[in-house]
């Protein structure tokens, strides 16, 4: 079975990252090095990685046009949390690219950009509840 057990985010700045990440509430981890970040996300983890070394580490010029699109999402167990989520990101300097709002899809939800640009959707799915844990149950 193919689990995703880490999402490294290219970032100008490691520090300036670390710290949005850190006051939007996750915790760093102890094995963070000057040089990377590291939170642990329920069963997997984010990393924190500068830009041009992750684009070296990879050899990833011949691809990385900057024009690919991902989206990072955040689910939550009700439309009370997206907001308060939303809120809390804006305040630490998210830039809300669209205000929480009923989904086409039955849903509820926003998006935001942290300040190197990677997007993030905040969403209430009624028909893939959240447990106590945060995992996702697919219907």
């Amino acid at each position: 079975m193919l689990a995703i057990s880490m999402v490294t985010l290219g970032v100008a700045d490691i520090a300036a990252a670390t710290a949005f990440y850190e006051a939007f509430g996750l915790k760093k981890s102890a094995a963070s090095e000057d040089s990377v970040s590291f939170f642990q996300l329920g069963s997997s983890v984010l990393g924190l990685f500068g830009r041009e070394a992750l684009l070296e580490d990879g050899n990833a010029g011949p691809v990385w046009t900057g024009n690919g699109g991902i989206t990072l999402a955040y689910n939550l167990p009700n439309e009370t949390d997206v907001d308060s989520v939303m809120a809390q990101a804006e305040k630490i300097g998210a830039k809300i690219l669209k205000p929480p709002q009923k989904a086409f899809w039955g849903g509820y939800h926003g998006y935001f950009a942290d300040p190197d640009g990677h997007v993030w959707e905040v969403a209430y799915n009624p028909f893939s509840p959240v447990d106590d844990q945060g995992v996702v149950t697919l219907r």
